[in-house]
């Protein structure tokens, strides 16, 4: 069961400009989610109220809410991609980087 709900999260994450996510931000629902993670791993891990997977995820910082920083930085850049997945409440995001041939990839 856990492979089919980590199929169909994996099936539903997709990518949004900042400006689309802005409004989740402003209203505390924002999540962003490091590289090293795969955004359907951790939406499945909410999904299953993992509290220790979670847990260990915030303690290293590789799970957070945006800082200020970041959030003025992407205001400054109305168009930056990120990768996005809903886990109601929640949205996850992963900034996205562009590698050499200009193709966005998941940071």
């Amino acid at each position: 069961m856990q492979d089919d709900a980590m199929q169909g999260l994996a099936a539903q994450v997709d990518t949004a400009q900042w400006q689309w996510l802005r409004a989740h931000n402003e209203r505390g629902a924002l999540i962003l989610v490091e590289g090293m993670l795969e955004l359907a791993v951790v939406g499945e891990r909410l999904v299953a109220d993992d509290a220790a997977a979670v847990q260990s995820w915030l303690a290293s910082r590789l799970v957070s809410k945006p800082t200020a920083e970041q959030v003025a930085a992407w205001n400054a850049v109305p168009d930056k991609l990120f990768s996005m997945l809903v886990v109601s409440p929640f949205v996850l995001i992963q900034e996205q980087q562009e590698d050499e041939g200009g193709t966005c990839v998941p940071e």
